[in-house]
Parts: structure tokens; sequence; C-alpha cells
């Protein structure tokens, strides 16, 4: 038996006795378990070169991705007033893939590299080697850090790629003309199933329900990320202190939108997200909408959300893949590939958004609608 198997094993066993002990428990509880939990969880246990056969993200499939973030963070530190030091944070840096094609393009632009100084947000030791290794030639001082309250005070640049979606959501269910949370139960053969709550949601869960989603028809679900919200007061109060911009792209919709998005991928395959926690990534689409809602409500200023199509269009990729096909002919065709699978409407181009959040006195970032 392997060790994600044997992990699988001691967490199902603990979060079955959980249960048992004390009833059902949130959706919400039972992913951050699953992904997190420090001994078991998905980000803690998995083989780094293993977990990239689970999904493959923009950065993974062409160095152009990064290369045009690391432009466009340059650009902003520009707009900035280009501060020296500034933080330049990763949420879930993933192989360290982005953060090193982003740290190449910026030797490009005078001073930048200079002036960085790294901080990667990462949960699982075993990337964080991984991460190590691929950034041991980086022009500027790395280090990891547990949350965005141990980097330094000061300017700073933000960016998450599919970092949003791992916060864990709770999902509400609209029955007999109230709310209800979806929980997860374990019946006596320890296999996990969802349940509903007796009670109907608290004043406090229903004020976290979009409120284009507030009313509802019989049976409709909704999901919510409890963590949005601190994390947008987290991002205005260092913002207040300091100018500094944040940056997110994801999988998701641009409108609140009904419907159970939950999903369980294992070497590209979808499995039941309830099965073997910790073995499997549990994703859920962000709800773009809702974000700039929290944001805004937190004091924030936001660019977008615009498609990932868009923005990376708007930065000039097709201009970068010419130049790469220009100085690499034979590699023509496996650009345009790239290209194909980063901004086509059917590839990831659609389904992913962008979008820059940022402080009241703080200019408004290239790449959005005006």
């Amino acid at each position: 038996m392997n060790m994600a198997a044997l992990a699988s094993i001691g967490l199902s066993k603990r979060l079955a006795e959980r249960i048992r002990a004390g009833g059902p428990i949130s959706t919400g509880v039972f992913l951050g378990e699953a992904l997190f939990d420090p001994r078991e969880g998905f980000y803690a246990t998995k083989d780094p070169i293993g977990a990239g056969e689970d999904f493959i993200t923009a950065p993974e499939i062409s160095q152009m991705f990064g290369e045009l973030v690391g432009l466009w963070l340059a650009q902003v530190w520009h707009q900035l007033g280009s501060p020296a030091p500034v933080q330049l944070v990763e949420f879930g840096p993933g192989r360290g893939t982005m953060m090193k094609d982003i740290l190449r393009a910026g030797r490009a632009v005078p001073n930048f590299s200079s002036a960085l100084q790294v901080s990667l947000i990462e949960a699982s030791p075993a990337l964080m080697n991984v991460q190590a290794g691929m950034l041991e030639a980086a022009p500027c001082p790395v280090n990891w850090k547990t949350t965005l309250s141990d980097v330094p005070p000061g300017p700073c640049l933000i960016i998450g790629n599919e970092y949003l979606d791992c916060l864990p959501v709770r999902q509400f269910v609209y029955q007999s003309d109230e709310w209800h949370e979806r929980l997860v139960d374990v019946n006596e053969a320890g296999d996990f199933s969802f349940v509903l709550s007796h009670s109907p949601a608290s004043v406090v869960d229903l004020g976290m329900i979009p409120p284009a989603l507030r009313e509802a028809k019989e049976g409709a679900l909704v999901e919510v990320r409890p963590g949005m919200a601190p994390l947008m007061c987290e991002l205005a109060a260092r913002f207040s202190h300091a100018p500094a911009m944040a940056l997110f792209i994801d999988y998701g919709h641009t409108t609140s939108e009904f419907g159970d998005t939950l999903q369980a991928i294992t070497a590209h395959k979808k499995v039941d997200p309830l099965a073997a926690p910790g073995t499997a990534d549990l994703t859920t689409r962000v709800d773009f909408e809702d974000i700039k809602r929290v944001a805004k409500a937190a004091g924030l200023r936001v660019a977008g959300p615009t498609t990932q199509a868009n923005w990376l269009k708007r930065l000039g990729l097709e201009y970068r893949a010419a130049d790469l096909a220009r100085k690499n002919p034979e590699q023509k065709r496996k650009l345009a590939r790239q290209i194909h699978r980063l901004s086509d409407e059917a590839q990831m181009g659609a389904l992913f958004k962008v979008i820059a959040i940022f402080s009241k006195d703080t200019p408004a970032p290239e790449g959005f609608d005006a």
C-alpha cells in the first residue's frame, strides 16, 4: 500500500471519529482537513512530481505566461513609484515555475530585480524543496512564509495563480423556503456522504450568500468562501500603510451562479470528492463577482475580472510568441499550441479570469477595461 493510501486511511478514520462524536461537519471543514491537515492532507503529503500528474497550471504550459506576469508586475512597480525594497509575494507557488519566469523577465527592467524581496506562501513542505531548487539562482532574496502577516511591511506586489479555488467553501441548499447548510456525515462502514442541516442557516451565514443568489428556487445550491472576507480585510489593512497591488488568476465565473462546482482531481480524472480524503486535489470554481463585492466592502478598488485570454493578449502574448518563434523557428508549432491552450475560449482562455485588487490611492493597472 502506498503512502497516499495509508494517509487516506488515517485521515478518514479521524474524520469519521470526529463526525460520530460531534455530528456532521461543514463541507468547508471536510475540505480544509482533506487539503491542509499537517500530517495527511493533500498539500502536506503529495509527491510534488506526482502532483503534476493530477493537474497542469498555466505556468507549466508555457514560459510566456510567467514572463508576461513578470513584466506586468514590473510595470505596476513603476506605477507605485519604483519602491526599493518591494515585497513580491506569491500565494501557492506550486513548483516555483511561474516565479522563476517572473524573475527572469524582470531582469530586463532596470533596477526591478535588485528591489525585489520574494516571499512564497506555501503549505507543502515537499513543494518547498522543489521551489528551492527551482529558484536557487534567483537574482534576489527568496524566503518562505506561512501567512501574509509574516511578510515584512512595506510596498508589495502579490500574485496568486489558482490559489483562491483552494480556499475551502461552505455549501447551502434552499429547502422549504429556508437555507440549510450542506454537511458531511459518515455511515457505519466509514463512507462519507452529504446531508443537510436540520436547522436553517444563521443570520451570519446568510450574510455570506451573494445578494444576487439570496432569492432561490427549491433545491438551489450556493457556495460561499468564509476565508475570502478575512483575506480582503488583510489586504486592505496592509495596503493602507504602503502602496501595493494584488493579482489573482483562477478558474470561475464572472457573475454569481447557483450550482455545485466541487470536484476532486486525480491523474487528470474526476473522482468522488468525499472518497479517500487527502489523496486528491479538491477545488471549486471561484465567484469573481463576489470577490469584487467583498473587496469593495473592505475599502479596496478592483480592476476586472476579465478573461485570461483578454488579459494575456493585452499584455502582448502573440508578440512574445512571435519573438520566440523568430529566435527558435523549430519551436513555432509548439508555441502555437501553447497560445491555443492559454487563450482559446474552448481551453483556458475563457474559463480562467484575472482580477486586480488595490488601494484607493493606487493607479489602476494595465490589461483591464477602463
